[in-house]
């Protein structure tokens, strides 16, 4: 029992350590792909946290939604995203970096605050099963306004992708 609960600790810092990896790898990376790839890789981490905290709905509809739309970013990025000539052309040495250091801190700050006065529940008192009943369910009727809010964030990201595909690298709407 005890050997359960040591996996299960490890389980859960490598869910958390590969999160922050591939956030990190998200942020400091100027080249478009690598940035995606690190997103990706967050992602995945994001959903075995949902795994390991007992939601696995939660866990497989961000591999699908999140993670898969992922690919369509990559597509998209590549299409869209500025060549490593640009990139060098636009370099903005030290621009507005008191300000991002003084916003990141302070949304760190209140994520640190929230957490911490959070009690979690453990995962096996939450687990249901998953017949197709309970999945739809709790779809129609406790994660509706979850699911309506990644449908509107996705909608959102196709129209702004078709709205930069139709003005091209040039910025000009044809």
């Amino acid at each position: 029992m005890i050997v359960y609960r040591y996996i299960a600790e490890a389980l859960f810092y490598a869910f958390m350590i590969l999160t922050f990896m591939g956030a990190f790898m998200a942020v400091r990376s100027q080249m478009l792909m690598h940035a995606v790839v690190g997103l990706a890789v967050s992602l995945l981490g994001i959903a075995g946290l949902y795994f390991h905290l007992g939601s696995t709905f939660l866990a497989v509809m961000q591999v699908l939604i999140y993670v898969g739309a992922v690919c369509i970013m990559i597509a998209m990025g590549v299409m869209l995203g500025n060549t490593p000539r640009q990139i060098a052309e636009k370099n903005l040495k030290g621009r507005n970096v008191l300000l991002a250091i003084g916003s990141c801190s302070a949304v760190f700050i209140s994520l640190f605050v929230v957490l911490a006065q959070t009690g979690f529940a453990p995962a096996a008192e939450r687990i249901g099963d998953m017949s197709i009943s309970f999945v739809g369910e709790n779809l129609l009727l406790q994660y509706c306004l979850a699911f309506e809010l990644i449908s509107v964030i996705l909608l959102t990201a196709i129209i702004g992708s078709i709205i930069l595909g139709r003005g091209g690298r040039d910025g000009a709407v044809k």
